[in-house]
This record gives structure tokens, C-alpha cells and sequence, in this order.
């Protein structure tokens, strides 16, 4: 066993896809405990290494509402010139204003596709969200920056269940009408499923959004997650968010548990011939150390399995 899966192609999947690693921002945010900014930029420079093409490093969020990353700027700081090409989380204009004192190239926004999750992360309504972002996309777009939008609760909402798809298709294209050149749909309680997710993106696409500018953002609440992805593969869709280890949740949605583990969608790409770049037994190792580091094992089947082996 080399700790590789057997490569069999499936006609008619892309040939390539990115994975968006998220780990340091979506997987820590949640952790009870404060982790160091050494071991922060630690796992950082490991997942780089690892082949990661885009790490999303910190978010520029208030102290007070995600402690775990208060340490936003110190972490830049300690990253240096690599880090300013690693995408943050923007909130607000003063977290624009924050990564621009610091020279970041990359932010993300993240908006919501539901009232209820919108007033409980954002204090702002479903549609006061748009006028809160509107200054920052146009302000990062004149400064040359990227924009990545997220859109949260695209497939189910703990306050209000099931959440309409002419309702995301609605609130993530407003997103992209401010500017930003992608859009990341995000399940993030994990009750989406395999026909749910073909649905919304051929939704999207009859509203007028290519597959292109799609990227897909599961949790594995539920076990559904790589099931997800491939119904997303089939798709189109070649952009996708995953977390090393499987390392996150979301603090203001507490049935969101971890998000796809990085490993696991490597191992199923991997199986399917699916060029994505990145080091399987870098990311494992990468991956256990931080469990070490945490104090409890990873959640990633294959981080288990894998690292079982070699032990």
C-alpha cells in the first residue's frame, strides 16, 4: 500500500480542479482554544508546501465575536511577503481598511442567503447585508484587490429549515454583482445532498452565472460531503473549498460541524485521475501534527486510516 488509490478516470468529469484551502481561517475559527500564531503560520507554510494553491490565512473579524483569530495581523506579520498573496476574510470596511494596512491582495466577503443566519452573524438583515458590502467590494476593486464572496446557508438553515434555491441563486448573485469574481456556495449545517446541489448550480447557470465562477463549500455534518462534491464534479464545478483534517465549524450556526476534510477530496480526485496539485502524505502529515497540536485526533477519514498505517 503506497497510500495512494488506485487511479480510474470517469468520462465526462474536468480534467483538473483547485482546491481553496481553508484550514487556518474556517478550520480554527471554532477551536475552544487559542492557538499560537507560530503554530498558526506553521500550518500555513506546511499546507503550502503541501501544494495547497490558495491557503486562506486569517479573517480581519472583531476580536470580540471570533477570539481565535485575534491574532489576525500578527499572523500576517509573521508570514511576510508570502502572506500578503494568501486570501483574508473581510467582514467590514474597517477589516478591508486592516488587510490593506497590511498589504493583502486577496479578501473574501461573507454574506448570507437567509434573514435569520444574516442578523445573527452579520446584525444586518438579509438585504442591509448588500449596502454593508457594496463599499468594500468597490473599494478593494479599486485598490486592485481580488474578491471572493461566500454565500452561507445554501442548502438548509437551522432557524428556517430548508432554504428556497431561487432564494440563494438570488443572494449569491447579488454578491456578484457588487464585484466579486467568485462565489463560494456554502452548506454549512451539511444537509445538502447529491440532487439538491445539481439543482442549484444548473439554477445558477439559467440565471445567467457560468459554472466558472462557482466554487462549492460543503461540511460533512451528515456524511454527505464527498457524495456533494462529486454531484458538483458532474457539474462543472472546479473550484472547490476544503479544510486540512477537516479542522472547522461555524460559531454562529452550532450544527455546523467540520468542513470536508482537504485529505479526503484528495483521495477521491486522486481515484478518479483529477489534477489538483497537491501532496497526500504531506497534507496527512501536516495534518496529524496539528491534530497533536489540538490535542485530539483529526476528523479526516483518510488522516486516520493513512496515518494508522504508518504508525
Amino acid at each position: 500500500m503506497d497510500g495512494l488509490p488506485m487511479q480510474v478516470p470517469r468520462e465526462g468529469l474536468p480534467e483538473r480542479v483547485t482546491i481553496y484551502e481553508v484550514g487556518p481561517r474556517d478550520g480554527l475559527q471554532n477551536e475552544k482554544a487559542i492557538v499560537p500564531v507560530g503554530v498558526k503560520a506553521e500550518f500555513v507554510h506546511r499546507l503550502l508546501d503541501a501544494g495547497a494553491p490558495i491557503v486562506e490565512a486569517t479573517s480581519f473579524v472583531h476580536p470580540k465575536w471570533v477570539p481565535q483569530l485575534a491574532d489576525a495581523e500578527d499572523l500576517m506579520t509573521a508570514l511576510g511577503d508570502e502572506g500578503r498573496e494568501l486570501p483574508v476574510l473581510v467582514p467590514n470596511e474597517r477589516g478591508l481598511d486592516r488587510a490593506l494596512e497590511l498589504g493583502s491582495r486577496h479578501v473574501a466577503i461573507f454574506g448570507s442567503a437567509t434573514d435569520t443566519f444574516a442578523q445573527r452573524n452579520l446584525n444586518r438583515s438579509l438585504d442591509e447585508q448588500y449596502a454593508m458590502f457594496e463599499p468594500v467590494v468597490r473599494r478593494a476593486r479599486d485598490a486592485g484587490l481580488d474578491v471572493r464572496a461566500y454565500v452561507s446557508m445554501c442548502f438548509g438553515d437551522p432557524w428556517e429549515g430548508a432554504v428556497p434555491i431561487e432564494q440563494v441563486v438570488a443572494a449569491g448573485r447579488r454578491l456578484l454583482d457588487l464585484g466579486a469574481r467568485q462565489l463560494s456556495l456554502g452548506d454549512t449545517i451539511g444537509v445538502g445532498t447529491a440532487g439538491h446541489v445539481r439543482a442549484l448550480v444548473a439554477a445558477f447557470e439559467e440565471a445567467g452565472t457560468p459554472r466558472d465562477r462557482l466554487a462549492m463549500h460543503f461540511h460533512d455534518t451528515y456524511g454527505q460531503a464527498l457524495a456533494n462534491t462529486y454531484a458538483a464534479l458532474e457539474s462543472g464545478i472546479t473550484t472547490f473549498d476544503a479544510s486540512a483534517g477537516g479542522l472547522g465549524g461555524c460559531p454562529y450556526a452550532k450544527s455546523a460541524t467540520g468542513n470536508l476534510a482537504t485529505e479526503d477530496l484528495v483521495w477521491m480526485l486522486t481515484g478518479l485521475g483529477i489534477e489538483h496539485g497537491l501532496d497526500l502524505d504531506r497534507l496527512v502529515a501536516t495534518s496529524s501534527w496539528m491534530a497533536g497540536e489540538l490535542g485530539r485526533p483529526s476528523p479526516s477519514a483518510v488522516v486516520r486510516a493513512l496515518a494508522g498505517a504508518a504508525g
